[in-house]
This record gives structure tokens, C-alpha cells and sequence, in this order.
């Protein structure tokens, strides 16, 4: 049976994109197709290890920081982690609670804001709800006795946000037209490098 060069080729790289899927998934050592060559890299010396590598490209974190800081360009950060879970404490990627949300997406922006909800409402300016903006912080009561703010999000529209909601659910967006967020908003304060 004689097999095209094409074909083999196409061959070798469904081969190649099946195995090298599995070590990534798994941890395991893929092993090749039967008749595929195996090529062996050197092993790594010290002299090869000690020389300088090239950088790679830079972390986009990082270049945050200096950028003017922007509200919108603030909100459009936050909305990068719709579908992260919900967690308790959690103020990083792996896991977000509301505050820790906001209290990251700020720091990126080298904006220092305090941790927990309750001292977050007392940053910044007051701002009417006629004149939110991207990148203000909404404040609800979603206590069940008392007052004060118990919840916080991330303004991306005049009635819209995004926010980490509870222990079942994930950072996602929503509006203040539902008759629950509605219900429970307190206000907006508007946080930039000039007032945190």
C-alpha cells in the first residue's frame, strides 16, 4: 500500500496534536505511533542552563500599571473574569468574592482600595446613580436584618455590573432592572488615583 507524503504528514500531525494533548491533560508521558520517529533532546548542561534566554512577551499585568487609569478601561478588565468561581476569602483568579474582585481589578491599576466591603463604601466620591460611569463601585444591603453596605460590584454601565455574587455562582454580569440587585442597591462611589 503506497501512502502519500501528504497523507503522512497529515498523519504526523493528528499524531503529534493527540499526544502532546494527553501530557497536558493527564501528567502522563505520551508515547509516539507505532513507525513515528522519536527524536531525543540533549539534556541540559550548566553552561546551557546559566545562558541568558530572550524575554518572552511581556506580562500583561504588569503594563496595566502604567496605563492612564480609565474606568471604562477598568471595567473592561474586571468583565476578563466572568466565569471564575465564586470564593469565599478569595481575592485572586483562582477565586473571587466581591471584594477581593474589586480590590484586585484596582490594584492593577496601582489603585489601593481596602479589602472588605464594609471600608470600600467609604472610599472615593459619592456618586448619583443618574451619573454612573464604568469603573464606579455599586454598593447593595443583601443582609437580612440590618443596614450598610454587605455587597459590592464593578459598574459597566449606568445599571449594569459585574460583580462575584455568592458561593454557587460566578463572576458574572448583571443589572439593577432585577427586581433582587434593585431592590438592595445603597449607592456608587467613584475611586480613581486621585481620590482612593
Amino acid at each position: 500500500m503506497r501512502v502519500s507524503t501528504c497523507g503522512f504528514r497529515h498523519l504526523t500531525l493528528v499524531a503529534l496534536s493527540i499526544t502532546s494533548a494527553a501530557c497536558a491533560t493527564t501528567g502522563g508521558t505520551p508515547r509516539p505511533f507505532p513507525g513515528a520517529r522519536v527524536t531525543v533532546a540533549p539534556p541540559v548542561t550548566a553552561k546551557a542552563a546559566d545562558t541568558p534566554v530572550a524575554p518572552g512577551p511581556a506580562d500583561p499585568l504588569a503594563s496595566l500599571i502604567d496605563r492612564r487609569f480609565d474606568g471604562r478601561a477598568v471595567a473592561q478588565f474586571a468583565l476578563g473574569f466572568r466565569g471564575v468561581p465564586y470564593r469565599l476569602g478569595g481575592s485572586d483568579p483562582a477565586g473571587f468574592d466581591c471584594s477581593g474582585l474589586v480590590q484586585y481589578v484596582f490594584a492593577q491599576y496601582g489603585i489601593d482600595v481596602p479589602r472588605v466591603v464594609e471600608d470600600q463604601y467609604d472610599v472615593g466620591k459619592k456618586v448619583r446613580p443618574s451619573d454612573i460611569k464604568p469603573g464606579d463601585l455599586m454598593f447593595f444591603n443583601t443582609k437580612n436584618r440590618g443596614s450598610g453596605a454587605s455587597h459590592v460590584a464593578i459598574a459597566i454601565g449606568r445599571d449594569t455590573f459585574v460583580h462575584a455574587p455568592n458561593s454557587t455562582g460566578v463572576v458574572r454580569v448583571e443589572t439593577l432592572a432585577s427586581t433582587y440587585w434593585g431592590a438592595r442597591y445603597l449607592g456608587a462611589r467613584r475611586v480613581s488615583p486621585a481620590n482612593p
